[in-house]
């Protein structure tokens, strides 16, 4: 059965911390939401957990360091709606456990960039058809949002998770990337602070909604002429 929604979002890693809060958010706002998650049982109880909130909302198996996955997602998509306005790129991995990079496995480097850079680079090629089919262009413009991080910012960047944070430079290179080559669509990367989730730790500053904010309003209110720029509570900030 197609959504009879008019707007549409994906979110990825969707079923926990902050990808949640961002699914629950836009489904406030009136979107047919689509939970994506690599954990079927988990993104299953997500998408009930909306569903019983009283908000449209779809489980997605979607393993994004798997191009199999990504394709077979995509078809299921297409089954449930016929665009996309909105994609979040959140899944994302944090396995830095004390490391410099004097030490970094390459292993390791291996996996996060996998899951945090090549992962959102092929779930927006797959699901880019989508995007492009949008009806809201003109009036709502079309969204796509990669989390991101400030330690990912080169301008104070230290020693902090050299895997993550190598990660997240590159995830904003990403997002320059398809902002140049997609004029049509805003493309922004976004930093939601640390946040209280199984990553950020429970002693984290920020609630999950605080760190959904900015995420929703450039999936919703921020002008779509903004694009190919990295944001931090609502706000411009450098690279």
């Amino acid at each position: 059965m197609t959504t009879q929604h008019p707007k549409t979002a994906l979110i990825t890693g969707a079923d926990k911390g902050i990808g949640f809060e961002v699914a629950r958010q836009l489904a406030k706002r009136g979107f047919a939401v689509f939970v994506g998650s690599r954990d079927m049982a988990k993104g299953r109880d997500a998408a009930r957990l909306l569903y019983e909130e009283g908000y449209e909302a779809t489980f997605i198996q979607l393993d994004v360091t798997d191009p199999v996955s990504i394709k077979h997602a995509a078809g299921t998509f297409s089954q449930k709606a016929n665009h996309l306005d909105v994609l979040v790129n959140n899944a994302a991995i944090l396995e830095d456990h004390g490391e410099t990079i004097v030490k970094l496995n390459p292993e390791l480097l291996d996996k996060t960039l996998n899951t945090n850079v090549k992962g959102t680079i092929m779930v927006t090629q797959d699901f880019l058809p989508y995007l492009q089919k949008s009806p809201n262009k003109e009036q709502l413009g079309t969204r796509i949002i990669n989390v991101s991080s400030s330690v990912g910012a080169l301008h104070d960047m230290q020693t902090y998770a050299p895997a993550y944070s190598i990660s997240k430079t590159a995830l904003n290179a990403v997002t320059r990337q398809f902002a140049g080559a997609l004029p049509g669509i805003a493309v922004n990367s976004v930093d939601p602070g640390w946040v209280r989730t199984d990553m950020g730790g429970s002693g984290a500053s920020r609630s999950v909604e605080k760190g959904a904010e900015t995420i929703v309003w450039l999936a919703t209110d921020a002008p779509a002429t903004e694009t190919g720029k990295f944001w931090r509570d609502k706000q411009e900030i450098g690279w």
